[in-house]
């Protein structure tokens, strides 16, 4: 498809508990629950994603919980129990666009910070902000913002998936990721390095880094 850049290509395999609670929480189409597979795709310029959520319902057996349209950027997810299924809508996608995954960007870390023993007065400024668990005093705090924005979802599936944290919030969409997440010191240095693990695996072109 002329004139549309495949900016994110990301297929998790099995949502974790607390990402699916999450996406169910902020998204407003058919909910996902723990275990389902689900295909996170990216888009510029946005109206593009019209289309691309069109050719994922109609040739299979997905679900969308997630279409955003922005002016510079688009975003759909979609989900189901079946891997194959949501594998092969994510095929169909890519077809349509006449691209392959390796067309997509590879994600950029732009800031990745362990804070440790946080101030209980800098959790309540976390709180009032976040959408998904509530970080407390004396936990530490693991902050990942990446480009582009939907790579968000893979470091935080990943990073729940080896250790015992708290996801406090995920911001998938706009012009920069962000990954929010709380717990004891060894349990956030494992999902860090899990989450920054999955990301350096991402193949695809090298994205600008420079802030819009």
């Amino acid at each position: 498809m002329e004139g549309v850049e495949l900016r994110t290509y990301v297929f998790l395999d099995s949502m974790q508990p607390q990402f699916a609670s999450f996406v169910a929480t902020t998204a407003r189409g058919y909910l996902p629950v723990a275990g389902e597979a689900a295909l996170y795709v990216e888009v510029a310029p946005g109206m593009a994603i019209n289309r691309v959520t069109d050719i994922a319902l109609k040739k299979n057996d997905v679900r969308p919980a997630l279409q955003v349209v922005e002016r510079a950027f688009g975003t759909l997810e979609v989900h189901g129990e079946s891997q194959a299924e949501v594998r092969e809508a994510g095929s169909h996608i890519l077809a349509h666009l006449g691209k392959s995954v390796g067309d997509r960007l590879r994600p950029s870390v732009l800031a990745s910070e362990i804070i440790t023993n946080v101030d209980p007065y800098q959790t309540m400024l976390i709180n009032r902000n976040r959408q998904g668990m509530m970080i407390l005093g004396g936990e530490t705090l693991y902050i990942l913002e990446v480009q582009p924005a939907g790579y968000a979802v893979l470091a935080a599936n990943e990073a729940e998936k080896a250790a015992s944290i708290k996801l406090v919030d995920l911001r998938p969409v706009g012009a920069f990721g962000r990954v929010y997440l709380a717990g004891s010191e060894a349990s956030i240095a494992a999902a860090a390095s899990a989450a920054q693990a999955a990301l350096e695996q991402i193949e695809g072109r090298v994205a600008e880094t420079g802030r819009r």
